[in-house]
């Protein structure tokens, strides 16, 4: 059993975060303008280019990586690296997949596909079920999506192995612990601004650390 990606949605509707681990066959990069900036680095649009071959600021992918130290309550703002990254490095670690296999869909797409399932299936199982019955998961032979919605409408989303337990625990926890730690209450995390994602350094890291504690990554 495996755990294979999460995304995470605003109440918009939009992607905000993404976040993957044992992906066999990795989504191609978004189209230029088709998800907000600080999404994921491995899923943003290509970066045009200056005359002078360096990164057009102006479209290029920017994550501040601002966070909030809990334990100092020190504001910490790191400007993102990404403007002193060879151009050859940047590019090289979005367009291309582990083994160079993608799944020919552009991220931007997948996100919406995957949002359009969710919505979907939740309306149905109102209308079959009743307004108090609540999707939380469905199989196929492929794979095991779980939701986990908040009361302020962001949606978490995991897919995993077929096999796998529920898992919505463990997005719950991911919500009330690195989400409400680095990103609620993170002044400089500007929720629903619909500019930016909330790609951030001690986010993803907590992220990370957390699923690879769990026994059913492997």
């Amino acid at each position: 059993m495996t755990i294979h990606s999460l995304y995470i949605y605003d109440r918009h509707c939009t992607c905000v975060y993404y976040q993957d681990w044992h992906r066999t066959k990795r989504p191609k990069p978004a189209v230029e303008g088709g998800i907000l900036p600080a999404v994921s680095q491995v899923v943003s649009a290509v970066f045009p280019l200056n005359a002078d071959g360096n990164i057009a600021t102006s479209s290029a992918f920017n994550s501040p990586r601002n966070t909030l130290s809990s334990t100092t309550g020190i504001v910490v703002a790191t400007n993102s690296a990404m403007n002193q990254l060879p151009v050859a490095s940047i590019s090289s670690s979005v367009t291309q997949a582990p083994g160079g296999s993608t799944t020919g869909l552009p991220f931007d797409e997948e996100a919406k596909l995957v949002y359009g399932v969710i919505i979907s299936l939740r309306n149905m199982i109102k209308k079959l079920s009743g307004k108090d019955e609540k999707f939380v998961n469905y199989r196929t032979s492929a794979y095991k999506l779980h939701l986990f919605e908040t009361i302020s409408g962001y949606k978490f989303v995991m897919l995993s192995d077929p096999r796998t337990d529920s898992l919505r625990f463990v997005l719950r926890q991911i919500y009330v612990g690195p989400f409400l730690e680095y990103v609620v209450r993170n002044p400089l995390v500007k929720m629903d601004s619909r500019e930016q994602g909330i790609d951030n350094e001690y986010f993803r890291n907590s992220v990370d650390k957390l699923i690879r504690g769990l026994s059913v990554f492997s």
